[in-house]
């Protein structure tokens, strides 16, 4: 591979923070996910684009919350209106291909059923970006939980 095309996709993968807007001093920062998923996109596009406004004034927390068939995010500001923490949750994703090949190496023959993606952060920093996954051989069933990078944190 050559050297532009290594550097062309390290710069795909590491989408920058999103400064949605300034309160005071401070800056609400949100860092919209790389995943190949084209509703998660979207849904984190329309939480970009969405302005609070001055629905936050006289309230301790303000809680937003965006829903689709298939997903959530939960968006929570403080009393001045910054973003401090978001989580996202969505069934039915398209996986990275990391957590694809991770699985089936780790598990052949096994085939994916079901899966939900977690994507917390706070303050701007990423706390959780996991699946849970249910995958079938015959009449057994396991439970994973997979970090995106494809490494398998959890079997039940």
């Amino acid at each position: 591979m050559k050297k532009d095309q290594e550097e062309g996709i390290m710069k795909m993968e590491e989408l920058p923070a999103v400064v949605i807007k300034r309160v005071g001093n401070d800056f609400s920062v949100y860092l919209p996910d790389n995943l190949p998923d084209k509703d998660v996109r979207r849904m984190e596009e329309k939480f970009i684009a969405y302005d609070i406004g001055k629905d936050y004034e006289g309230a301790e927390t303000y809680l937003l919350l965006m829903k689709t068939k298939d997903g959530s995010l939960s968006a929570t500001y403080n009393d001045k209106g910054k973003l401090i923490r978001v989580v996202e949750e969505y069934k039915n994703v398209r996986l990275p291909n990391e957590v694809i090949y991770s699985i089936y190496r780790t598990y052949p023959d096994w085939t994916l059923v079901n899966d939900e993606y977690l994507y917390t952060q706070e303050e701007g920093d990423v706390l959780k970006k996991q699946y849970n996954l249910k995958i079938k051989k015959g009449k057994q069933t396991l439970r994973l939980t997979v970090h995106d990078d494809g490494h398998i944190l959890k079997v039940r």
